[in-house]
């Protein structure tokens, strides 16, 4: 007979953080635990059976105190993306709305496809005391709950009703945060009296594991499908978008781009992916683009998209490509390759990268369509530069970030999201070193800046810690979400934040002026309900919690606010007020869809309606 295994009685909570404690991923030649820790605020839900397991294992997985859930959230997708989603970080929420505050982060972890594991309190299995506080009673369900509503947002999800299954949860949960096509969010449900019930766990289960991120190698027939079409090609173009780095598949682009002459633009995902004066990139593309980008883009008969799911912001609602250019989805996931009937090559980036290089060996797309796209992207580099000179105009996004990014280290990274900033630092952004810029656009998501920015800065500590993390955000985003200053200023992880005051919600107010809507309800003069207006002073407001902190008056004062942010130890914030109506980059900009109304009293609002459906002709009809 075979020997009985050994096991361990431990608690489902005591289970649950040991497995992760012994989890590692082998980066670069080191291993490494996969799970950097947690972010977690304590409420009754979590607090006595989870925390006292957390508390024992707290120099392998360091719990870091959020202040709000949907902050910590944001933080750890900050964090995933910096470690390019081989590490993830844990968030644990108390029962009731501490978990219903992080579903705003899951949905966000879920459109990025980001690794991001919630541990969150659920009411009583047995159901004795019910109901509880914070608990939600269906009458005729009474199985439903707060943390059902995370079924739409996660890429994995489990209600643990007994110990055991921690055995069967905990490995499926983590292959989904390291499967490349699945990727995405794992929450995992606790109810209250569950995580303190023991069980005789093997002790196997525990057993230090080094886990590796499956490359998918890509079916030959169809890299041979795809050779084919490329060779074919007259005008062919590559959109390289953040799969590209997370393949870790930038050399392998560069290689391809470089072999063919093939021109690279990139998504808001993908930007970082190219160094800035690489001769091949031709710059950003989609509705927050480039003129460089689009221009070729209507032109191109062929577009390899690599690691990109083609949101509406790539492909300017799919006006951007002619009606007739061919696709080919170069993707791990079969879902995003197959795209508006690409030709797919299903799997690993760079592998597929590598495969179609193997098959156009000696092959080059026409030097005159290579020199066109270079032309375009000098023209553009142009405007950019004038673009983000200081003096040219009212004080601007651009004219901000033109100083930040002249004064930075190469390696600094740049966190941004939502409202105008993710058009203006994608446009105008200068890259200088691979995979710096964190501009999350997939959930489009206001309060991520200051959050994200913290978690960015805790990986950016453990690779870089000499390098600074640069949040621009905008004054709606800042008062959305600024706790995670002081929690930068609590863990002495050093943030540079730029605070771009515009009196509101400029863009949107943008938009609703371009549609043909008078000002209303965005920028807080034309709030009607705003009786009293009040000017918010964020270097006070910073200062209280904590930070360093001035305001500037222009952006000619940048240079020597931002040095001395440089230079100090703490997280500094630089406040600027920018015209909300001037300074927008103007260029670049493909359509957009947006709903219009089709009948109004306002002459204005009509003519922008026609206006604006005046070029839906060229939307693509899902061929």
């Amino acid at each position: 007979m075979g020997q009985q295994a050994q096991t361990v009685r431990l608690t489902t909570a005591q289970a649950i953080v040991r497995y992760l404690a012994n989890q590692f991923i082998e980066i670069d030649g080191v291993e490494t635990r996969i799970c950097g820790g947690g972010f977690g605020i304590f409420g009754h839900g979590n607090v006595t059976c989870l925390g006292e397991a957390l508390y024992e294992h707290q120099e392998a997985l360091p719990l870091y105190r959020g202040q709000n859930e949907q902050g910590m959230g944001f933080a750890a997708a900050a964090y995933a993306k910096a470690y390019l989603r081989q590490r993830f970080m844990f968030c644990t929420a108390s029962a009731g709305p501490g978990t219903a505050n992080l579903l705003t982060s899951a949905a966000l972890a879920h459109a990025n496809r980001l690794p991001l594991l919630m541990l969150c309190g659920d009411t009583f299995l047995t159901r004795l005391p019910d109901p509880v506080l914070q608990q939600l009673e269906h009458f005729g369900n009474p199985t439903y709950g707060v943390n059902d509503a995370f079924k739409a947002v996660s890429r994995f999800w489990d209600r643990i009703t007994h110990p055991a299954q921690v055995i069967q949860s905990l490995p499926a949960a983590l292959a989904t945060m390291l499967d490349p096509a699945d990727c995405g969010p794992a929450f995992i449900g606790l109810p209250q009296d569950v995580q303190g019930w023991t069980y005789d766990y093997p002790e196997v289960f525990f057993e230090k594991r080094v886990h590796r991120i499956r490359r998918q190698a890509p079916d030959a027939l169809e890299v041979a499908d795809a050779v084919a079409l490329l060779k074919q090609a007259s005008r062919p173009m590559i959109i390289a978008g953040g799969g590209v780095q997370y393949s870790g598949a930038v050399e392998a682009l560069t290689s391809f781009a470089d072999s063919t002459g093939i021109p690279v633009v990139e998504t808001i995902a993908g930007r970082a992916n190219l160094l800035n004066d690489h001769p091949l990139n031709i710059g950003p593309i989609g509705v927050t683009g480039s003129n460089s980008a689009n221009t070729i883009a209507e032109e191109a008969d062929l577009i390899l998209a690599v690691g990109t799911r083609l949101q509406d912001f790539t492909t300017g609602s799919w006006t951007a490509f002619a009606q007739d250019a061919q696709l080919v989805g170069l993707n791990v996931a079969r879902h995003d390759a197959a795209k508006h009937m690409s030709a797919t090559v299903v799997g690993d980036a760079r592998l597929g990268l590598e495969a179609l290089s193997a098959g156009l060996q000696g092959h080059a797309a026409p030097a005159t369509w290579t020199e066109r796209a270079k032309a375009e992207r000098a023209k553009w580099d142009d405007y950019v530069s004038e673009n983000t000179r200081v003096g040219n105009g009212p004080a601007s996004y651009a004219q901000a970030i033109g100083e930040v990014n002249r004064l930075c280290h190469p390696r600094d990274r740049v966190v941004a999201a939502a409202g105008g900033l993710p058009a203006e630092v994608t446009a105008n952004w200068k890259t200088m070193a691979v995979g710096t810029v964190d501009v999350e656009f997939g959930f489009s998501c206001m309060g991520y800046e200051i959050a994200g920015g913290w978690g960015a800065r805790i990986a950016q500590s453990q690779r870089e810690p000499e390098r600074d993390t640069i949040v621009f955000t905008g004054d709606g985003s800042y008062l959305l979400m600024n706790s995670d200053i002081y929690s930068s200023v609590l863990t002495e992880m050093k943030m540079i934040v730029l605070v771009l005051d515009n009196g509101g919600f400029a863009v949107i107010n943008k938009l609703q002026n371009n549609t043909g809507n008078e000002s209303f309800n965005n920028l807080i003069s034309d709030t009607p309900t705003a009786t009293h207006q009040v000017e918010v002073d964020f270097a006070a407001h910073a200062r209280a919690m904590g930070a360093e902190a001035e305001t500037v008056s222009s952006p000619a004062e940048l240079e020597a606010a931002f040095t001395r942010a440089q230079a100090s130890e703490k997280t500094y914030i630089i406040a600027m007020k920018v015209d909300a109506y001037e300074g927008w980059t103007a260029e670049g900009h493909a359509w957009w869809e947006v709903g219009t109304p089709h009948v109004s009293t306002s002459e204005k609002v009509r003519e922008a309606h026609v206006d604006w459906e005046s070029t839906r002709s060229r939307q693509r009809k899902g061929v």
